[in-house]
């Protein structure tokens, strides 16, 4: 970075506890402050123990659809199976990525695995959704497992903090997920008294959720754990100083600035797309998911 502008802290909001069908999450984004940050239209930080006497195929969250966006689950402890209606199945453990792109609609579910279960029975994930472009909206759904080894990872000089690139192009290396619009995704991690500097192209929104510790961002100050940090669009960097051992997803994309009409777990452009989803869905053309 040859000259670094700061980008300065718009918001910081506590996630708000909300309940999801019976699941009690953490809701980063949206929150009564701010609708989205576009292209980031939801981040839920969810902590669950489940049932060690029940099957894992009646925990978790059951079959449902999407259309139109991405969500994507960090695990951050314990492990995920995802299923879906194009054939996927596949557990996430412990800092992998679940990155689907629901396009013009697909099923899928998200269980507890058996092994976790058997082992503590706690899971912890982020969900993020992320907006697709009017002209990706329709595209045939894609799934993208990252485990730990199919991700960049950068280390910053004093050694201290490990940036695994999710998304995205940084430090002359790209993510293994192609996205449907331009993004830079980074999940990060480091010890107390770490440091490190980020660029953030100047013309991304940018947006950083703090999963667990305590961080210093130059420009602004203290950060705690489960709050959600929101930069004007200018500047080309950021600087954090880690307070103690902490864990960070730092998202950043450019504005697709379009019309955004959301009707539970589909986003589309209008009321009539969204009507669109919700018959095609019940006529079965996102296909069917019939869990074992």
């Amino acid at each position: 970075m040859s000259e670094v502008i700061l980008k300065d802290v718009e918001y910081v909001l506590p996630a708000e506890k909300i309940d999801m069908d019976g699941f009690p999450v953490k809701q980063a984004l949206p929150t009564h402050k701010i609708q989205q940050v576009d292209p980031f239209l939801l981040l839920h930080h969810a902590s669950v123990k489940f049932n060690k006497n029940r099957e894992a195929r009646h925990q978790g969250v059951g079959p449902h659809p999407h259309r139109g966006f991405s969500p994507v689950t960090f695990i951050v402890d314990g492990e995920v199976r995802h299923r879906d209606s194009w054939g996927h199945d596949q557990v996430a453990k412990k800092g992998e990525v679940q990155w689907m792109n629901a396009g013009a609609g697909i099923v899928h579910s998200e269980r507890p695995s058996e092994d976790l279960l058997q082992d503590s029975a706690r899971q912890e994930i982020i969900q993020l959704w992320i907006n697709s472009p009017s002209s990706a909206k329709m595209l045939p759904p894609e799934y993208t497992f990252l485990s730990k080894e199919a991700m960049p990872l950068i280390v910053s000089e004093d050694k201290k903090i490990e940036t695994k690139l999710i998304a995205g192009t940084y430090k002359d290396q790209r993510g293994k997920v192609t996205p449907k619009s331009e993004l830079l995704v980074l999940w990060v991690s480091g010890k107390d008294t770490g440091f490190e500097q980020f660029e953030i192209p100047n013309d991304f929104n940018c947006i950083l959720y703090l999963i667990k510790g305590s961080l210093f961002i130059k420009g602004y100050g203290i950060v705690e754990a489960e709050q959600l940090v929101v930069y004007e669009i200018n500047g080309n960097g950021i600087e954090v100083t880690l307070k103690q051992d902490s864990q960070f997803l730092l998202l950043s994309g450019k504005p697709i600035e379009e019309k955004v009409t959301q009707h539970g777990p589909y986003v589309m452009n209008t009321q009539t797309e969204v009507l669109e989803a919700m018959r095609d869905y019940q006529m079965g053309k996102m296909g069917i998911l019939i869990e074992d």
